[in-house]
Formats: structure tokens, sequence, C-alpha cells
């Protein structure tokens, strides 16, 4: 297969990966991280066996408190995240939720969450708050059961297996359609949180808003990341972790792989696809197709990536 057909057979399947789906397992080989669905991660057979060992599962958009026609069970496709995790032959060391983890940022959506989340083997998560995750008029639920490890700041940073994550807010200034902000204070903090790091330590970096512009009409980005940027861009390996869109859209710049995760709850939209964002209704028929996973496999030779939709129909 030439270089040509390669790159647009990857483009297109892609595409077919733009909607809801159950999470994302990152894969940690020869320091370059490697998405790979959940499907295949806990697929016990040796074909399906992904390169690397498991470091961490990205959740997103689990909404538990939504109950409109796009999906009247957000309950039940987190459940079924739940135990495609708890069933890899081999446990990741982290969870890491990168927001919208309520609908409507109620204390029995949180509550009903936590007790969902806590079946995980996988005790250590991570989580930043999605701007559903902020709308109670104290801004306080979600910092009172997340909030400890960044000190109700939403940002902080901790070290695993020689890669240093560093998770960001940028959704408390969030305005329907407007982009996300990070904001002077958390931007000097990561300055000072960078400095004297080798350029070789590997980086994961995740918020909820995209920390790139991919559609700005919608506001599907973060005013401010040029500023990140410019922090991230000496270092040799950078991951950059997003939700927000509910939809799977990649991009390599240099050193730095930007990632968008599919939602457990609902699909959304492509850009420029309708009116705006908001929850995508289907024919009942169809939802659970859109609602399936894609297996992603490692080609090692040559290197690439084989792609296979998996639905939960």
């Amino acid at each position: 297969m030439s270089d040509e057909t390669l790159l647009r057979s990857r483009r297109n399947a892609l595409k077919c990966m733009a909607y809801g789906g159950a999470g994302t397992l990152f894969m940690l080989a020869g320091g370059v991280f490697t998405p790979v669905d959940l499907a295949m991660a806990a697929d016990d057979k040796p074909s399906a066996a992904p390169l690397g060992k498991p470091l961490f599962v990205q959740i997103s958009d689990t909404h538990i408190g939504f109950n409109k026609d796009a999906n009247p069970d957000v309950n039940g496709t987190l459940t079924r995240t739940i135990d495609l995790v708890n069933g890899m032959p081999e446990q990741p060391a982290l969870i890491i939720h990168t927001g919208d983890i309520t609908h409507l940022s109620r204390p029995a959506e949180f509550d009903l969450a936590q007790q969902m989340l806590s079946r995980l083997r996988t005790t250590e998560l991570h989580t930043v708050p999605g701007e559903h995750d902020t709308t109670d008029p104290t801004v306080t639920e979600y910092f009172g059961r997340f909030g400890k490890a960044s000190d109700n700041k939403g940002y902080y940073s901790f070290d695993h297996a020689g890669v240093h994550f560093v998770a960001l807010i940028n959704v408390l200034q969030f305005k329907p359609g407007g982009l996300g902000t990070l904001g002077t204070e958390q931007l000097a903090w990561l300055a000072a949180d960078l400095k004297g790091r080798s350029a070789s330590t590997p980086l994961v970096v995740f918020a909820h808003m995209p920390l790139w512009t991919i559609y700005e009409p919608w506001g599907w980005g973060t005013g401010d990341a040029d500023q990140l940027m410019d922090q991230l861009r000496r270092f040799g390996s950078v991951t950059v972790l997003n939700g927000h869109i509910h939809q799977i859209v990649q991009k390599v710049e240099g050193n730095v792989t930007f990632h968008t995760a599919r939602s457990t709850a609902y699909p959304q939209p492509g850009a420029g696809e309708g009116p705006g964002p908001a929850p995508l209704k289907v024919p009942a028929d169809q939802l659970p197709r859109m609602l399936g996973i894609t297996s992603v496999s490692v080609v090692r030779h040559p290197r690439s990536l084989a792609l296979t939709d998996t639905t939960i129909a």
C-alpha cells in the first residue's frame, strides 16, 4: 500500500470514528503514545494484543443525568465502558476523565457518577471539569468531590512512570458558543510547573474543551491556547487530550499530538453540520450503532493503525 493510499485510508477511518464510543486506552511504546480502542484492549485474543504497556484510559463526557431522546440510558453506556475497562487482561494504571461527568451539576448526578466510577478496578482516577460540571450557583459540587488534587483550583500536575501529567481547566468562563479560557494565573502556574523539566520528559496535558481551534463558530477551541503551546513546544513528546465535542478529531503538529475523545453519552454533529452543537438524535434502531466503538490495532510492519468498527447493537 502506498503512503498516499494509507493516508487516505486513515482519513476515511477517522471519519468513521466521528461519533460516540466507550473510551480510549493510551499505550506508551518507545516514548510515543498510541490511542487504542477499549474494545480491542479488552479482547484477550493474542491477535488483539496492543503494542506497549497499558498506561491509562481516557473517558469523557459521561453526562450522568442526561435523559433525552439522543440517549435515554447514559447510565447503561457508562456501565458498558466500565465493564470494558474492567475486562482488560492487563489493567491500566490510571483513568483520566476529561470532563462533563454530569449533565446539570446536580448533587444526585455527581453522587451517582461517583458510585458508578467506583466500580472501576483501576482506582487512580484523575479528572477535570467540563462546563456541565460547573453550572451550579456556587460552582462547588464538582470541587467538593474532585477538587482536592488541585486545591480547588481545577489545575494540577502529577508524575507517573516517567511521564508528567498536567490537568488544566478552561471552562470557568464558558459562554455558549464561546471559546475556552485558561487565564494568566493558570498559564503562570504552568510555566513554573514545567520550569527545569527536561525536554525529553513525555508530557500528557488534558482539559475539557479542545486546546486547539477545531471550529471557532461553535466555540470548539481555547482562546489563549497559543500561549500554552509556546510552553510545550520544547518537549519532545506531548500528548494533548480533550473532550467536549463528543467525537474523535486528531492532529499532529511537530512533537505535539492532539486528540479529542468520544463521549460515552451521546453523539454530536460534525463541525459545521447543522445549526450548532447539540445532542444528535437518530432513529432508535441506529443509536446503538452510532454509540459503538472502533477497534484500533497497531500494525508493526509497516507501523500503522488498523481500524475496525464495532457497535454496542
